[in-house]
């Protein structure tokens, strides 16, 4: 009896071995794969920067599928295309590549960095399959930006032709269509003037029109992260990274996200999601994205991506 009673609990334990080996590798099985988008300046597999980054998250979650995205080619064509590239079009083209990886079948999160936040928040409000969990913007300029102080990257010819075409005019056809940063540009002295003539940021904040799709595709979400650098020398205002601005008519006094229009009625649901625990703004006491790791998997990665 004594022997039977061992072999039917070692069979049992055999057995709760096997079972809690697969919940285990189901679950690693099942991390929600990350998609990547670089900001102006800097390309899907710098490694100082999305290298790095990609190399961390799958390091700290192991098995986990990242991918940076690259818009062009190669590596030359990612970063002049985040200059260059009508962003409707690049938008486009993610959303077919995101289509096409089967690997994200099930869903995915999203990290966009800098100019990458506002593009990847474009693709949740347009392209809902396969569908985005978490959307993390890291120094996204969600209200656009008005001025360019410096620009990263080594490509100063590209950054003083930029300049040059903002100062002609943001709002030409021709540059609207052929400068990426004009396409999120947002000239308080001419309120009227942008939401009439932008064909990106007012789109997607639904400033000349209403969207139904839009909004419903972005409350979707689980969680809509805004990361904002409190020392932010390159983002004019800095308060655009949290959905704030320049208050209309001048460009110095600024107002937050509870005061803008775009919370206030809810046209993408921002109200939406923040009363519903959805909506989060952290803030890194830091330059534009001068971040260290260690605060990314405290504040990122173990409270969105696990």
């Amino acid at each position: 009896m004594v022997s039977a009673y061992f072999i039917n609990m070692s069979t049992k334990f055999n057995f709760l071995c096997i079972v809690l080996f697969y919940c285990v590798n189901n679950v690693l099985g099942e991390l929600t794969p990350v998609i990547l988008w670089h900001g102006m300046g800097d390309s899907c597999c710098n490694p100082v920067s999305m290298g790095s980054i990609k190399t961390y998250i799958e390091k700290d979650l192991p098995g986990i599928y990242v991918r940076s995205l690259m818009i062009g080619n190669n590596i030359g064509e990612d970063i002049e295309n985040g200059f260059l590239m009508n962003v409707n079009d690049q938008v486009t083209e993610v959303c077919k590549k995101l289509t096409s990886d089967k690997k994200l079948a099930n869903g995915y999160n999203a990290i966009g960095f800098s100019q990458g936040g506002q593009f990847l928040r474009a693709v949740a409000q347009r392209c809902p399959v396969p569908p985005m969990r978490n959307l993390i913007s890291i120094g996204g300029q969600h209200q656009g930006i008005y001025g360019l102080p410096h620009c990263p990257g080594n490509n100063n010819k590209i950054c003083d032709m930029v300049r040059k075409f903002l100062n002609y005019g943001a709002y030409v056809s021709y540059v609207q269509n052929h400068i990426v940063q004009a396409e999120y540009w947002h000239d308080p002295l001419q309120e009227e003037e942008y939401r009439e003539k932008s064909i990106f940021l007012a789109d997607i904040n639904l400033e000349n029109h209403s969207n139904v799709t839009y909004k419903k595709n972005l409350l979707q979400l689980k969680n809509l992260v805004l990361v904002k650098f409190n020392n932010d020398s390159m983002v004019y205002p800095r308060e655009s990274e949290w959905f704030g601005f320049y208050k209309p008519g001048q460009g110095k006094e600024t107002y937050s996200v509870w005061e803008s229009p775009l919370y206030k009625e809810d046209r993408i649901g921002l109200k939406k999601l923040n009363d519903t625990g959805r909506l989060h703004f952290l803030s890194v006491d830091g330059d534009h994205l001068h971040f260290t790791l260690e605060w990314f998997h405290k504040n990122i990665v173990s409270q969105f991506l696990k």
